[in-house]
């Protein structure tokens, strides 16, 4: 077990409240009081103010001040944390300090981690470094790397002992790229020259942390609550970093990244759904990495969307994501779509692409589609701003030969790109996974024939089930959504009748059966 107790330290008081302030590290420039938020400078042997910090953002991450661990065989503890904002969320900074000296950031990435050290820079960046655009390749340090996102952030909040003195009130260009070797590049302007961080992916699970924040990850708010703008309904949000939540009571979409500012809460109405096929809040022991480990998965949010044809003689196709939470290995995505489940992660790096292929991790992947793909339902909790209509750039990819069950997605929304790498996976595994009872099976299977005679019974009302969340899922994404129940089930079936008579329209045509989307690889919106 790591030691928690430096080798070394230099305390003071704070000039503010008298409390006292420990620096672990000779090198930290400045910490922030515990007790009066007040950001100390050191001066000497001496603490000066210069002000007082906004309140931490509360969040879901395990992780706080005091954490001990291992990296790459050295010990390390988390003193200290810079929370970033910017305009489509916030993520943690974690400053790790090493019992060699050495100073890391363990950093949030889309629901994952990376840890990160300081690099020299071995020669000088791109001119116009800071315009360059999303999905662009650029040589830095010799080195070639892939932008994945370009954002104006700035230093919101922050605890403890940090490596550098941050600036709360001007925000900063901070580029992100990565590269194939799975490695992720930082830039920031807030210093010249530019500060450079090189890192890559970890598993919490293998630092072997010790002291980490006990209990479930329930957000913590106001004694006041949070009230639904629309109805007035309390919301509750289950996990600190939800940004954004859906009204129990009339399904109103909240924008909640303001809920401890004194705001009004912006909000957008959208019409009411069927439930899911899976239970919110229900906890599931699935193996989301194809590692052979099955961890405990809470579904915490759930998403409809449709891709956008570009012309009314290509097919449209919708899908089904749940978002799934896990503590310590953050989030994942399991995809219920027109050809199957699947369940799908954020990756830290970029595949190698070539034309219509692209390599990652050993698979090599054919390129299927690429789609505007459009959020059209939601309930549950995101840790991202969900905005009505919200919609991405999509290129799906599918394993070749052997691994054809493995899925790839590049996503775009704005002036991040974010890629995913999933599997495919039988509905039966996920039935089992999450305590599905056998009799709704047939709502779950995606590969059954429409055909054939069949007799009512407790299948054939699943059956009708499945249709009407068909068809109220296509007519938010078509003006003529019974076509295709026409097409498939006959004009003369109790699926096209019960379709006419929800719609108020006698069906008509829906597209041909050329093009169209694969559908459902994605990680949701755009968020660090």
């Amino acid at each position: 077990m790591v030691d928690p107790t430096p080798q070394r330290a230099w305390r003071a008081l704070c000039s503010f409240c008298g409390a006292p302030v420990e620096f672990r590290s000779a090198d930290s420039p400045m910490a922030v009081c515990s007790y009066c938020r007040s950001t100390l400078l050191r001066d000497g042997d001496t603490l000066r103010r210069i002000g007082q910090v906004a309140d931490l953002f509360d969040d879901h991450s395990p992780l706080q001040l005091g954490v001990a661990g291992r990296y790459q065989g050295e010990p390390f503890m988390l003193v200290g944390r810079a929370q970033m904002a910017y305009d489509e969320g916030v993520w943690n900074e974690w400053h790790a300090l090493f019992d060699n000296g050495r100073s890391g950031w363990l950093s949030e990435d889309n629901g994952q981690h990376v840890f990160a050290f300081e690099q020299p820079a071995r020669s000088a960046l791109p001119e116009h470094w800071a315009r360059v655009a999303p999905g662009q390749a650029v040589f830095i340090d010799q080195a070639p790397w892939v932008v994945a996102s370009v954002a104006m952030a700035r230093v919101q909040a922050a605890e403890g002992e940090l490596a550098f003195v941050p600036d709360f009130k001007q925000a900063h260009t901070v580029l992100e790229l990565r590269d194939t070797q799975g490695q992720v590049l930082s830039i920031d302007d807030s210093e010249t020259p530019p500060r450079r961080f090189v890192g890559r992916a970890v598993a919490l699970p293998d630092l072997a942390l010790s002291g980490l924040r006990e209990g479930s990850s329930e957000a913590k708010v106001k004694s006041s609550g949070i009230e639904c703008p629309n109805c007035g309904t309390p919301l509750t949000p289950r996990l600190g970093q939800s940004l954004s939540i859906a009204c129990p009571s009339c399904k109103s979409v909240v924008d909640i990244s303001q809920k401890d500012e004194g705001a009004g809460l912006g909000y957008y109405a959208q019409d009411n759904g069927l439930e899911p096929l899976i239970p919110m809040g229900r906890t599931g022991r699935l193996d989301a990495e194809g590692s052979g480990y099955a961890d405990d998965w809470q579904v915490v949010g759930y998403q409809e969307r449709c891709d956008e044809p570009e012309s009314s003689e290509d097919e449209q196709t919708f899908w089904r994501e749940y978002l799934l939470y896990n503590q310590q290995n953050g989030f994942a995505f399991l995809v219920d779509a027109e050809d199957g489940w699947s369940v799908v992660r954020p990756v830290t790096g970029v595949p190698s692409t070539r034309s219509a292929t692209a390599a990652f991790k050993g698979v090599t992947y054919r390129k299927k589609y690429t789609y505007t793909a459009k959020t059209t339902y939601v309930i549950g909790e995101f840790y991202w701003k969900v905005r009505r209509d919200q919609r991405t750039l999509n290129t799906d990819y599918v394993g070749t030969g052997s691994h054809g069950t493995h899925q790839l997605n590049r996503e775009q929304t704005g002036s991040e790109i974010t890629w995913s790498a999933g599997r495919a996976i039988d509905a039966a595994v996920v039935m089992k996974a999450f305590g599905i009872h056998a009799a709704k099976a047939a709502a779950f299977r995606r590969d059954a024939g429409a055909g054939g005679s069949w007799s009512f019974g407790e299948q054939g009302w699943v059956w009708v089930l499945v249709v009407i969340i068909v068809v109220i899922m296509l007519a938010r994404c078509s003006s003529d959504e019974c076509g295709r129940v026409r097409d498939t089930y006959g004009a003369a079936s109790l699926e096209y009748q019960q379709c006419s008579s929800r719609a108020g329209s006698s069906g008509g045509s829906w597209g041909g059966s050329g093009g169209g989307s694969w559908g459902g690889y994605s990680s949701g919106g755009s968020h660090k």
